[in-house]
């Protein structure tokens, strides 16, 4: 008996798709950088922000500590690598995202994630040790966020103030909260 005829593809049926090998599919799969942020606060509710000194990008800026990932290093630890390079502080165990930022291109780099981390309250009585990125160091109330030359927007860093109080996590896209 003859095998059964195969009928002839229809106008409507989408074209057949071709196999890919991994390595070239992974190549067209968009891309982007990943950094790592944290909030701090102190014992009055202020957050701690950093200001990059002479010769950075942001020079005279200020923003969280934090920072990009190292290869094979996940947000948390990056987190908590970049907060003790630039600021002395040891986070503890254990960590808590408050939010996410999509950012579509920073500094001329392309695509990032900024993953945001809670990292609790900074007693005053601890000092902050800066890295030679940063020349200063402040902590600011939240209703003084927008008399600061910030990296990026006020918006930002209030919706993740909100969400460390709220134990929420926010997603922000370019900086602010996406609709729901």
């Amino acid at each position: 008996m003859p095998p059964p005829q195969q009928p002839a593809p229809s106008p409507q049926d989408p074209p057949a798709m071709a196999w890919m090998p991994r390595d070239q599919w992974i190549k067209t799969q968009p891309q982007a950088l990943l950094a790592s942020c944290v909030l701090i606060l102190d014992e009055q509710g202020r957050i701690l922000l950093l200001r990059y000194g002479p010769g950075q990008p942001n020079t005279g800026s200020w923003w969280l500590p934090g920072g990009m990932l190292d290869h094979g290093e996940d947000p948390w630890s990056a987190a908590r690598r970049e907060t003790h390079e630039e600021t002395g502080i040891q986070l503890a165990p254990g960590p808590r995202l408050i939010g996410i930022d999509h950012r579509v291109d920073v500094l001329g780099t392309g695509p990032v994630l900024d993953c945001f981390f809670y990292g609790g309250t900074h007693p005053g009585h601890t000092p902050i040790t800066l890295s030679p990125e940063h020349d200063r160091y402040a902590y600011i109330a939240p209703d003084r966020l927008s008399d600061v030359f910030l990296a990026a927007q006020v918006d930002t860093l209030t919706a993740l103030y909100e969400a460390a109080h709220t134990s929420t996590v926010v997603c922000l896209r370019e900086g602010r909260l996406t609709e729901q």
